[in-house]
């Protein structure tokens, strides 16, 4: 019997990449959105892509930022979801490479147990280029699973795990039930449930 569900955020609860609608606002979410789809396929190592991309938002004012984590489009199917599995007696968390002000904020709104994610440095108002937290490199998403399990005490084949991208590999090796929604293809090689769908209630019919 599945206990515990963990939901990646960008593309995958949410319906796009945060660190895109913020370079938008700074004209350069073309050059930002490319070096995410390198990282989230694999070809380029998570932490530096999280340093390069955060470093080009320096100077983006935080109110901007709150702004948009506060708006952001999430994935049809999210909440609905969220609530069936709760239901079912299950504890639902987000882990995101993504940044708190999103994922706080939508642990609210969709109604998750608990957010793991990254901060933004913030220094006089703005962004600094900086950033740390609890999901910076590639296997971070394992290591914070691995921990979970043991607090918890959950095994693997009572654990559920979705995302979309290459950073989302470390937590499937510690979960019986991987599901890929809408994901790149070296995630999908390693998942037992595909979802090819834009509809996050899809996954209910699987499990």
């Amino acid at each position: 019997m599945l206990k515990l569900a963990v939901f990646d955020f960008d593309s995958t609860l949410m319906d796009g990449e945060t660190i895109d609608f913020f370079a938008e606002e700074l004209g350069i979410r073309e050059e930002v959105s490319k070096i995410t789809e390198e990282a989230m396929s694999g070809r380029l190592d998570f932490f530096e892509s999280l340093q390069q991309r955060v470093g080009l938002l320096k100077g983006l004012d935080f109110s901007i930022v709150e702004k948009i984590s506060h708006n952001l489009p999430y994935m049809p199917g999210a909440r609905e979801t969220i609530d069936a599995l709760k239901s079912r007696g299950m504890k639902v968390v987000c882990f995101s490479g993504g940044f708190r002000t999103a994922t706080s904020y939508a642990k609210d709104m969709l109604g998750l147990d608990a957010d793991f994610s990254n901060a933004l440095h913030v220094k006089d108002g703005k962004l600094t280029g900086l950033v740390g937290g609890d999901m910076m490199f590639n296997f971070s998403k394992g290591d914070m699973l691995e921990r979970i399990q043991s607090v918890m005490d959950i095994t693997p084949q009572e654990t559920l795990v979705c995302g979309d991208g290459a950073n989302d590999l470390s937590m499937f090796a510690h979960a019986g039930t991987r599901v890929a929604f809408c994901a790149h293809d070296i995630l999908k090689k390693e998942a037992n449930i595909i979802i090819e769908e834009k509809d996050l209630s899809l996954l209910l019919k699987e499990i």
